[in-house]
């Protein structure tokens, strides 16, 4: 009685809504670079995107559609931008993989919102569904099989 109590409290903890990444950073099938950036656009303005990555105090401006700024000269055609549904966008940076330096932090910035991630070249992940999907759900996967696993024993 005392373990389901507790194994239900820690359930009930590790239940509470965790707010979702809104940068995520993966390597494609292709070895190419791939970073979505899920940030809610604000009501009645311009949707506006910046991509970037900084290295110690480097920073580099990948790709854009802000008026006035331009990408550095290379990642020019090397970076394409796509919308995702509901919101968001997704850049993919193609045949920088052996490049990338080795701790990178890669920003993106959707009408004014800034989010940033900090990744080190070893630990980027693939892009496959399942990685995407345990990276994305592990706050509540790991409760469900602890409950499960209680109320089977």
């Amino acid at each position: 009685m005392l373990t389901s109590l507790f194994l239900s409290g820690i359930l009930g903890v590790l239940l509470i809504p965790v707010q979702p990444q809104l940068i995520s950073v993966c390597l494609e099938e292709d070895e190419d670079l791939r970073v979505d950036c899920r940030i809610e656009p604000k009501p009645n303005k311009i949707n506006s995107y910046e991509f970037s990555w900084s290295s110690r105090t480097k920073e580099a401006l990948i790709n854009t559609n802000v008026s006035g700024s331009a990408a550095e000269a290379q990642f020019r055609d090397k970076s394409e931008v796509v919308e995702l549904d509901p919101y968001g966008y997704r850049m993919t940076l193609k045949g920088f993989t052996n490049t990338l330096p080795h701790n990178t932090t890669y920003m993106c910035k959707i009408s004014g919102q800034v989010e940033s991630i900090n990744v080190e070249k070893e630990q980027l992940q693939p892009c496959s569904a399942v990685s995407l999907f345990l990276k994305s759900s592990w706050s509540w996967i790991v409760p469900l099989l602890i409950f499960l696993f209680h109320t089977h024993c």
